[in-house]
């Protein structure tokens, strides 16, 4: 059994790291194509670790604590591609705990150079479907844990409130033009933020809609449009880091989300450069697929007559993509013809 001092002080420590973080920003945006419809930017980027996985660590790290699966010499373990290793990086290191990252040996660096600046350690794997049988065995050779977002994501957090994202859009917005949205919208990477969002809309009984924007080569929207499917051919995969997955998670939960949307790779590139050059700093790559998903529905919104307020999230921000997707260099050389799909998403931000 682990000390229940210790247990008290890990959990005052980390909540104590809450009350020091004031809630991240929305950024209105005006679509001056568009009257009548305004789209929101949930800033995820602006946690202590830089995107929106701070808020999935620190809810893992409270769930396995209160669950007594941590404990002062528990050694973590994380299969991710990037973003959530880094953020549990700093509560590991926070707690004192060693940390290590499985991560796709195609993971940028930049993103390893974070884990490794928050504390953490690298345990690269050359076929990303391994990340999960390797991070089970780490945890049994060191005697650890394996915190395994992709199984915890959708109940770590509590959906009916307690400062999660949705209560937190929602309590934002209200003193919009258009307090309820119409859509919001986000990607799925374990699905847990759109498990949260989606049973948050029905609890609250609010008329919003969810929209899930997916990486084409992703399993999660062949899923929704039939159960079956749960698994992608070897080998399909997309180059759009923290989100789509080439098997459907235990975390996804289908029956919340209203709509799924598809978006190519190059589409979620130039949507990304295009607000980058609106904001002027750089987002990153899922940013480019919620907002090319935003686009779409603005436009059906608008076709209809439709007013209203969509909200999305800014899930990262784009410095840990810069030797990839602000790389011409790279992008040309995977193929990805993204400057059409950016001058569509100029056009569309006025």
């Amino acid at each position: 059994m682990t000390s229940r001092a210790w247990l008290q002080e890990a959990i005052r420590k980390i909540e104590a790291d809450y009350n020091r973080s004031a809630d991240t920003h929305l950024i209105r945006m005006p679509l001056p194509n568009h009257p009548g419809i305004t789209l929101y930017l949930k800033d995820e980027s602006s946690h202590p670790t830089g995107s929106l996985k701070h808020r999935l660590a620190r809810s893992l790290f409270l769930y396995a604590l209160c669950n007594e699966w941590i404990g002062p010499d528990t050694c973590v373990i994380e299969a991710s591609s990037g973003s959530t290793a880094v953020s549990e990086a700093y509560f590991a290191r926070m707690l004192g705990l060693r940390f290590i990252a499985v991560v796709p040996a195609s993971t940028a660096e930049p993103k390893l150079d974070a884990i490794r600046f928050q504390g953490g350690e690298i345990h690269t794997v050359d076929d990303p479907r391994t990340v999960y049988d390797v991070a089970q065995r780490l945890a049994a050779e060191t005697g650890g844990h394996y915190i395994d977002q992709f199984t915890y994501a959708e109940r770590a957090t509590d959906w009916r409130g307690n400062n999660n994202i949705a209560e937190s859009i929602f309590a934002q917005m209200a003193q919009e033009e258009h307090p309820i949205p119409a859509w919001v919208v986000s990607g799925a990477g374990t699905g847990g933020t759109s498990a949260t969002i989606g049973r948050f809309i029905r609890y609250r009984r609010h008329a919003t809609r969810l929209c899930v924007a997916d990486p084409v080569h992703s399993v999660f929207h062949r899923h929704y449009a039939d159960p079956d499917v749960t698994l992608l051919p070897e080998g399909c995969c997309s180059c759009i880091e923290g989100i789509g997955r080439p098997r459907v998670e235990p975390s996804f939960v289908r029956g919340v989300i209203d709509r799924m949307m598809a978006v190519e790779d190059a589409e979620s590139i130039g949507a990304m450069r295009a607000l980058s050059d609106t904001l002027g700093r750089r987002v990153g790559g899922s940013t480019g697929t919620n907002l090319w998903a935003c686009m779409i529905l603005a436009d059906e919104m608008c076709a209809k007559g439709e007013t209203g307020s969509i909200v999305t999230l800014l899930c990262d921000g784009g410095e840990r993509y810069a030797t990839t997707y602000y790389d011409d260099a790279w992008l040309t050389q995977r193929g990805l013809d993204w400057q059409n799909a950016a001058a569509q998403v100029r056009a569309f931000l006025g």
